[in-house]
């Protein structure tokens, strides 16, 4: 099986509609989905990680989970042997709110280390070919568009508005990766594909939006400058790719990161926070690991009913 990276263009997001028009039946199959309250905020946050002027009441506990059981993994054509989920159980606190037409998010959680290097290039057998060391990222996801489910590997088909933060990419520009995720059944080019044992093959499709993004990749260089050389650059972003800020700060055992958006972007690839509707979403938390390896929440409902 063959991993890909994504190239799939995001249609016109939709509008919000009514709490019974945009939520799936198959969202409250298990469960009803946990609320995030997002308040009207009394002064406008600053977007460092340090989150001091949030206080210290109303705080969201959010438990999150590996999103592949080892003992699933062989049902979307991965080996067993391939889990590298290093965060495993453990739970996140959120708060969310509203000032000067933009939505804030905080969330701090525990994590070990701050894993802040991500895939150098390394002189070996005469050529630089990429360390494995990943760094630390955490996700935040929105509902866009179609049949929304708990999980990317699925055979229904949406799209999310996806804000992916890194500790050693985008957190030294202050900003994160504003991107699109497609899940679907029928043929993407370029895309990420499991094959579901007796089913169909699943095509995952990310695609950084409109614009330059926080960080550029460095190519492979040709010939040896150093044992050790990054395998990227931070970069100015710019338009839909300047959207989301956002900034983390580790200390003491426990990442503390800040994310903010405008409410609304006017662009097509983002997603409408519209006050007075609710919106599906989800967390996702990377500890150095990348695509199925992470943890994430069960689906969560971020209720805008308060905000005027």
């Amino acid at each position: 099986m063959k991993i890909r990276p994504s190239m799939t263009r995001s249609p016109m997001c939709r509008l919000l509609l009514p709490l019974a028009l945009l939520l799936p039946q198959a969202a409250f199959a298990d469960a009803p989905p946990q609320v995030v309250a997002v308040q009207n905020l009394g002064s406008t946050p600053k977007v460092d990680g340090e989150l001091g002027e949030w206080g210290s009441d109303g705080w969201i506990k959010i438990p999150v989970k590996p999103a592949l059981p080892r003992d699933e993994r062989a049902k979307y054509g991965l080996e067993p042997s391939g889990e590298r989920n290093t965060t495993g159980k453990l739970e996140v606190e959120m708060k969310a709110g509203v000032a000067g037409g933009k939505l804030f998010i905080a969330v701090r959680y525990p994590d070990d280390a701050a894993d802040t290097q991500y895939k150098d290039w390394v002189w070996r057998d005469n050529k630089y070919q990429r360390d494995n060391q990943l760094d630390d990222m955490f996700a935040v996801r929105f509902h866009l568009s179609g049949d929304y489910d708990r999980t990317m590997l699925s055979t229904k088909e949406y799209r999310v508005d996806v804000w992916l933060w890194s500790a050693a990419r985008s957190n030294p520009t202050g900003f994160a990766e504003d991107m699109n995720h497609f899940i679907t059944t029928k043929m993407q080019d370029s895309a990420a594909e499991y094959q579901v044992k007796d089913g169909p093959v699943i095509y995952i499709s990310k695609q950084r939006d409109e614009g330059a993004g926080p960080y550029d990749v460095v190519p492979r260089p040709r010939e040896n400058k150093g044992d050790k050389l990054i395998s990227f650059v931070p970069a100015t972003p710019s338009g839909s790719g300047a959207d989301v800020a956002a900034k983390g700060v580790w200390k003491a055992g426990q990442w503390s990161l800040e994310f903010a958006r405008a409410l609304n972007t006017s662009r097509p690839d983002d997603v409408v926070f519209k006050p007075g509707t609710k919106l599906l979403g989800q967390i996702a938390v990377f500890n150095r690991s990348a695509a199925e390896n992470k943890s994430v929440s069960e689906p969560l409902l971020f209720d805008f009913s308060a905000v005027k």
